[in-house]
């Protein structure tokens, strides 16, 4: 009897085994590879993207308190695409704004983060605004509440920063991969249907920037991985096993029905 493969899982599974790998290895203190830029030359980098796109930075943070305030209490179709709309924007804006216009001048790698985020965006676009098919939906439950945590915290994400850092120009502030990371998972974690597509890359991310994150003293990056494990946990605990909720609102579903009776019909 030949075993049916799910080729989402396959897909998944790739980047989760590669997440909890990492993971394992900074725990377990193995050393990492060198990177190619120095602590204050990573600052340096956020001292530039802040003086440069700071009025950027301010509307998209303005923009995301505003429409996190207002969507979240309306669960149709056209509060979903709005969401979709800015998580795709907050993409977009990570790896162009701040992957390719600063951070490629000291991380070569950073023409591949850009390429991810730009991925992310595209198919954030594709699937949440074009097809109309993520909802965002709060309920009273423990998940929901995790959900808005990290929405919030990486709305305070800044202040966080501020604080450890005693500065307003040579921190992380938003805007940038991280706290974009974090938003993000708090809303997929709230968002119907659970797309692995759609985790795939935060995930990856938290891995990179979250084992940075103890190599460079970000603090308030070491929320990373456990908004990855967060969304991960909910995922399958909304979805079972991966398999994106049934491609097309379960269409699937319906043509298999309305096939059995043929199917019998053969049978006798």
């Amino acid at each position: 009897m030949r075993r049916h493969v799910d080729h989402q899982d396959v897909r998944f599974a790739i980047p989760l085994r590669a997440y909890f790998g990492l993971t394992l290895a900074i725990s377990w203190g193995a050393e990492l590879p060198p990177m190619p830029f120095t602590r204050e030359q990573f600052f340096d980098v956020f001292a530039a993207y802040n003086t440069a796109l700071w009025p950027g930075a301010v509307a998209l943070w303005i923009a995301s308190v505003l429409i996190c305030a207002l969507m979240l209490r309306a669960s149709g179709r056209s509060a979903g695409r709005v969401i979709s709309a800015l998580l795709a924007i907050h993409w977009a804006w990570s790896g162009l704004a701040y992957h390719v216009t600063f951070f490629t001048r000291i991380n070569p790698a950073a023409w591949l983060f850009a390429a991810m985020f730009l991925v992310q965006a595209g198919l954030l676009l594709w699937t949440g605004v074009v097809k109309g098919r993520l909802r965002f939906t709060t309920t009273h439950s423990a998940w929901t509440f995790v959900a808005q945590a990290f929405i919030a915290y990486a709305l305070v994400y800044p202040a966080i920063n501020a604080a450890q850092h005693l500065s307003v120009s040579r921190i992380p502030t938003f805007g940038v991969p991280c706290p974009t990371t974090i938003f993000t998972a708090g809303l997929l974690m709230i968002g119907n249907p659970h797309l692995w597509r759609l985790s795939a890359i935060p995930i990856i991310w938290s891995a990179i920037a979250g084992s940075a994150a103890f190599s460079l003293g970000v603090h308030a990056d070491y929320a990373l991985p456990v908004a990855a494990v967060a969304l991960v946990a909910s995922s399958f605990r909304q979805s079972g096993i991966p398999n994106e909720d049934r491609e097309e609102t379960g269409h699937d579903d319906d043509r298999s029905k309305s096939l059995r009776p043929a199917r019998r019909k053969r049978s006798s």
